[in-house]
């Protein structure tokens, strides 16, 4: 058995929030995969279903952002499970709109959500963080957090949840890199390979040079003889 949780804040006013991606998650998990209904239970909505053959628990904490590891430590006492069986989703400051890194253990990067889990439950779980970006000045990381996804937003995120939902069973399987690799594919905008560019000894030409100069370049001039056989001959065969 696997227990996936998702973080964010209970509530209509939070829904829509960035730091409320992890619920998204969850509740796209739940949609996708025919969950059970939400019900409640451990300070939690709770829905069940399975995964790849693999009975999995979704998770949504209703204790608010700060306490989410209450929740989430009786869910595990309860079913007897380790952290090696727990997933988390949640929202990354640090990685760019879109972009979806998964790690096992380390530190909390200030999230208060994981915070809680580690206290209540130790580190070492896998983590899916889902990147919502820096606003580029901590005095506001606050509001953006805890701001609406914007219009623009949807353009990664709507396609960003449905392959989340989609490649649900290769986290089921442990297939991390597998599953990073689909949300890669999934997001508009994503890196992807580019022909290099062809290598050139080319320099570029000066200005007011042209290419086909440069490609070409004139032969000096050799000097015409103006007396003499040689001038003769030049002046016959042009006609001068």
């Amino acid at each position: 058995m696997l227990i996936f949780a998702g973080l964010g804040n209970p509530g209509p006013k939070y829904e829509n929030q960035r730091h409320n991606v992890g619920f998204m998650a969850a509740d796209a998990i739940a949609r996708r995969h025919s969950f059970s209904p939400w019900s409640k239970k451990f300070k939690a909505e709770i829905a069940e279903g399975r995964l790849a053959g693999e009975k999995v628990l979704l998770v949504k904490p209703q204790t608010f952002m700060n306490l989410s590891g209450q929740a989430i430590g009786d869910a595990l006492r309860f079913y007897k499970l380790s952290t090696a069986d727990l997933v988390v989703f949640y929202d990354e400051l640090d990685l760019a709109p879109g972009k979806v890194r998964i790690k096992t253990g380390g530190g909390s990067g200030g999230h208060n959500g994981i915070k809680s889990i580690d206290a209540h439950c130790g580190k070492d779980y896998r983590r899916v963080r889902i990147g919502i970006g820096h606003p580029g000045d901590k005095a506001l990381v606050h509001n953006h957090v805890l701001g609406d996804f914007a219009k623009a937003d949807r353009t990664w995120l709507e396609p960003l949840l449905d392959a989340t939902a989609d490649s649900a069973v290769l986290l089921a399987k442990g297939d991390d890199n597998g599953f990073m690799n689909k949300l890669s594919l999934a997001v508009p905008g994503a890196a992807k390979p580019g022909r290099p560019a062809a290598a050139t000894d080319t320099k570029p030409p000066a200005k007011g040079q042209s290419h086909i100069r440069q490609a070409r370049p004139q032969a000096p001039s050799v000097p015409v003889p103006e007396s003499g056989p040689m001038a003769a001959m030049l002046k016959k065969l042009l006609g001068k």
